[in-house]
């Protein structure tokens, strides 16, 4: 009789149709349209799955042995688990001819022998077994699940709050010894005496990823480890998750165990959880359990027991059957024969006491059963087995509908939702002596034989058809229970159809054992990654002359057909999906094309076009430069410059503070964001013109150029919304600048100015103080101070001769010094451009102007100059030190004043300048300052010759209130500022003071 079997049935078509059904598999229907238009890669290379997956077959072995905690159990393992050793033909229905292997029947060492040699140290199997069955390097995965590696009976072991190692690491090794070379772990998980490896081939190994394990207690309050199950899942060829279940489940032949049985059964299918797989599949999800795999194996001691048939009689029965393997009388043939003559005298008296028909009535099915078989000995007539009466298959097959795993799964009370199981040919696993082929527990329990120890498998279809079934039932009795709310009866249900509603062939067998019930024709599973697969049981049996526990080992190999990603073939369909989706995204996507202008300017290195080249650069001067960004793609384009990715030293923001941007229209009124930045939408053709302007007027930023620790180079970003980003480099070179430095620094500039420095040695800006002093004083300050007093001259006398009935500037008491905003023109902004290119060039500044540039602009240009040179100047011309010294000087003096004796200016000078003389350079540039603002304010006073001493003393005064101002800010630096009105406004008054002293002439000049 051949095992093969095929799994997977169709589904019933019809029940594609009833209300909330649910599709068997995926391919069945259309994929519904895809919301977003925008596949992930992933996805998308997924879709084209067919274009890289080749078919494979692989073998798959899973084992079960519950070893009893009992020692050198292990050396039984390699032979029956991996060489297929341990069969016992004449008790199984497996044929082994038809598995491939040697019939070595004669060979093999007989069952009297094999008992008679047992040791704790050596292996129990027969001698002269070559192996039945498909082993070695034919599987090319190994799955193997453990039972009471340790023993659990042991309250210390089974409250053990961790896994003891130990026990596990013997059993691999056993395993590994076994096996061929090469093979690999992929997975391993121990719960104190439950114990799951798989091993994988070579070849087979290489395709293993995702893999997961996770164990589940149920022992006592569903935390002691002496109970439950260790799982592992792996995904194999990237196409197919596979699940192997290693459990050990309630003992016990009470109805309470039964219950709990089912219970820790659940609470396995319940808590296992993995970690997630990531194929691509729009279908992953984030936390998979049980029933997400394609493939389940469960397995392991299940313990379920025989129920509704006397435990002698289950013996009785099979013992007739165990008896004829013993040629010679050892320990167990001596048993046998005892426990049959005292069941025969037993039946022999019941006999006696009652007639034929009674005793037929009262014995239940199970001890008719014994009753036929016991008065009938085994014939070797050539009955087919099914058909024969006393055949071990009839035998098997009457006790198996007394199977309570069987029967929970009729009832849907545990393993329902779609689990299945091979055709049981084989005797009971549990309960031998251990060291015996057929004798069943001698002890004084006298276990009742019972098949313990189980192997299960599941398909993701056989998943689904029960949940679909199950979703039919409910819609089914919703509707029912609708109707008879209604009132209304089922018009399909009558009572001529309920007469002859009874099937005679069918009826009253409900608790049969069918062993084709599960075996039906081969079916495509379609994974859950959307491949499709099939799996084949190729046999199911127990290694009845393994000898060395009281539970049989017992295994099931499985073919399974799957698709396997082709890591070469998925690259190539990888490249070509990555480029289609990018040439689909660029389609979608808004594009814009950015050209910069390629203005150039005299003295300014050629641009490249790819960048924004302001070329050279000098303080507080604008450049301008423009880029395009047209919209050169098929849909609107929403773009707007967003914040730069910066260094930690640089400022955040759009551009950098000495850069601004502008467009020519006006930005959107929504934004695609709250925190994003100015918009504009260009239609697709349209295009806008950017001007981006530079002016470096920061004077710390002026100091870092100066000293070359900071550059003018930046990158700003162009974020185009759902499309790319273009990224714009800037940059500039700066030329050096007089302006920001301190007067040590000034002074040591050469002949030349600072640009002359640059282009040579760089002394003034890398070597500051350290440098040769060359001047008394900052030899730009002369340069100014004088152009100013001489140009002051001109102007008044020039406006005297050709201007003389308007309205001169200096009534505004500030000029030259501050002049009006309407005067700040882009003319004057080139005239101060000059001024300052001239000192940095060390350039006579009355060479400065173009010819036509006449004299009130002039003195205006160096005059504004003047005072934003001074502003500049790092420390001051007067700096913190020597303004602390005046200041406590000053502040002596007024404590110390007596009422009628006042200081006199000439003391208050002296005292000032005695501190002064302490620093020669910065005395000789505030005495330059002061000496040129006196001028100045005598120039002005005296330029109206109309006007008497009084009227010119008037004037006077009113300059040397302004200019004191103006100047006290820019010449001294002071350490901090008084908190309170009156200290502050005390300090100004001392700082005006100063310098008025220096630029007061007093009333006898206009005597």
């Amino acid at each position: 009789m051949s095992l093969s079997s095929h799994l997977n049935s169709s589904p019933d078509e019809h029940t594609k149709e009833l209300p909330g059904a649910f599709p068997i598999t995926p391919v069945e229907y259309e994929t519904p349209p895809v919301v977003s238009s925008q596949l992930s890669l992933s996805q998308a290379v997924h879709r084209r799955k067919a274009e890289y997956t080749v078919p494979r077959k692989v073998k798959i072995k899973v084992g079960t042995w519950n070893v009893a905690a009992l020692h050198s159990t292990e050396l039984d393992l390699g032979a029956w688990f991996v060489d297929g050793k341990g069969i016992s033909e004449s008790l199984s229905v497996l044929s082994l001819d038809d598995q491939g292997g040697p019939a070595n029947a004669e060979s093999v060492e007989d069952v009297a022998h094999q008992e008679a040699r047992r040791s704790k140290k050596k292996p129990t199997i027969p001698f002269n077994d070559h192996g039945t069955l498909p082993a070695g390097d034919e599987i090319g995965l190994y799955a193997l699940g453990l039972q009471e590696i340790v023993d659990i009976s042991s309250a210390t072991e089974a409250l053990r709050p961790y896994n003891d190692p130990h026990p596990g690491r013997k059993w691999k090794r056993a395993v590994e010894k076994a096996l061929p070379s090469g093979y690999n772990l992929v997975a391993e998980q121990q719960l104190i005496g439950l114990y799951l490896v798989v091993y994988a081939a070579p070849a087979i190994s290489a395709m293993v990823s995702a893999v997961s394990t996770t164990s589940v207690r149920t022992g006592l309050m569903g935390y002691m480890g002496n109970k439950g199950a260790v799982i592992a899942r792996i995904v194999l060829g990237e196409t197919t998750r596979i699940v192997f279940i290693n459990c050990h489940l309630c003992a016990g032949a009470e109805k309470g165990n039964l219950e709990r049985r089912n219970w820790d059964a659940s609470q396995v299918q319940k808590q296992t959880k993995f970690n997630p797989v990531d194929l691509g599949s729009p279908t992953e999800e984030t936390n998979e359990g049980l029933g997400d795999e394609d493939f389940a194996f469960w397995f392991g001691d299940l313990n379920y027991r025989l129920e509704g048939i006397p435990g002698e009689d289950v013996r009785r029965l099979l013992l007739l059957h165990t008896k004829d393997e013993y040629t010679q009388g050892n320990a167990s043939k001596r048993k046998i024969d005892a426990e049959l003559a005292l069941h025969d005298k037993s039946s022999i008296h019941s006999h006696t006491e009652d007639d034929s028909s009674s005793h037929t009535s009262s014995h239940t099915h199970g001890s008719s059963l014994t009753s036929k078989t016991a008065a009938s000995p085994l014939s070797s007539d050539t009955l087919d087995p099914p058909s024969d009466p006393t055949s071990l298959q009839t035998t098997l097959t009457s006790l198996l509908s007394h199977d309570q795993l069987h029967q929970q799964m009729r009832q849907r009370k545990a393993f329902h939702d779609g689990w299945r199981e091979g055709p049981i040919d084989f005797l009971p696993t549990y309960k031998y002596d251990a060291g015996s082929v057929g004798m069943f527990d001698s002890s004084e329990k006298k276990r009742g034989p019972s098949w313990c120890d189980r192997i299960l498998f599941r398909t993701r279809r056989d998943k689904q058809e029960h949940d679909q079934k199950i979703r039919a039932e409910e819609a089914a009795r919703k509707r029912d229970d609708e109707m008879k709310a209604h009132g209304i009866d089922d018009p399909a249900i009558n009572e001529e159809e309920v007469l002859f509603d009874y099937d005679p062939t069918t009826d009253g067998m409900e608790d049969e054992y069918d062993a084709d019930v599960n075996q039906d024709d081969p079916a495509i599973v379609t994974t859950k990654a959307g491949f499709e697969d099939k799996i084949h049981l190729e046999y199911y049996t127990s290694h009845q002359r393994v000898l060395s526990s009281d539970h049989k080992p017992l295994d099931a190999l499985f073919t399974l057909s799957y698709e396997a990603v082709d890591p070469e073939l998925k690259a190539k369909v990888h490249q070509e999906v990555a480029r289609e989706l990018d040439r689909a995204e660029n389609e979608r996507r808004p594009a814009v094309t950015v050209i910069v202008d390629p203005h150039q300017e005299d003295h300014d290195p050629p641009t490249d076009h790819e960048s924004v080249n302001f070329g050279n650069v000098q303080y507080a001067s604008k450049k301008t430069r423009n880029i395009t960004i047209a919209n050169t793609g098929r849909v609107p384009a929403t773009l707007g410059f967003t914040d730069r990715i910066i260094a930690s030293d640089q400022g955040a923001g759009v551009t950098p503070p000495w850069l601004h941007i502008h467009l020519d229209r006006a930005a959107d009124k929504e934004r695609p964001t709250a925190e994003s930045h100015d918009v504009y939408t260009l239609e697709p053709g349209d295009a806008a013109n950017v001007e981006l302007t530079i002016q470096v007027d920061d004077l710390d930023l002026v100091r870092a150029l100066n000293d070359a620790k900071t550059q003018l180079e930046d990158v700003l970003v162009l974020r185009v919304h759902n499309g790319r980003d273009y990224f714009l480099p800037v940059h500039a070179t700066w030329l050096q600048s007089s302006f920001g430095r301190s007067i040590g620094n000034l002074i040591r500039i050469p002949e030349g100015g600072v640009r002359a420095s640059q282009h040579h040695d760089e002394s003034a800006s890398k070597h500051g103080d350290r440098a040769g002093v060359k001047w008394s004083a900052p030899r730009e300050l002369f340069r100014l101070t004088e152009a100013v007093e001489d140009l002051v001259e001109r102007a008044v006398a020039e406006w005297g001769m050709r201007l003389g009935d308007q309205n001169p500037p200096w009534e505004d008491t500030r000029w030259p010094f501050i002049v009006a905003s309407d005067a700040a023109t882009k003319e004057m902004q080139g005239l101060k451009e000059r001024v300052r290119e001239a000192l940095d060039n060390d350039h006579a500044v009355m060479h400065a102007f173009p010819i036509e540039t006449d004299s009130i602009q002039r003195v205006e240009a160096v005059a504004t100059t003047l005072l934003a040179f001074l502003t500049s100047i790092e420390g001051g011309v007067v700096t913190e030190h020597l303004w602390t010294q005046i200041e406590t000087s000053m502040v002596e003096m007024e404590s110390s004043q007596q009422p009628h004796h006042l200081p006199s200016a000439e003391e208050e000078k002296i005292r000032v300048l005695d501190v002064l003389v302490t620093s020669p350079a910065h005395s000789t540039s505030f005495t330059f300052v002061t000496a040129m603002l006196a001028k100045v304010i005598l120039e002005i006073s005296s330029s109206s010759a109309s006007e008497g001493p009084e009227a010119k003393g008037e004037i006077r005064r009113t300059l040397e209130e302004s200019y004191k101002g103006i100047f006290s800010d820019a010449l001294i630096r002071v350490p901090f500022l008084p908190t309170g009105v009156r200290e502050r406004r005390r300090a100004t008054a001392r700082r005006n003071r100063m310098v008025e002293m220096f630029i007061s002439l007093g009333d006898e000049s206009y005597a």
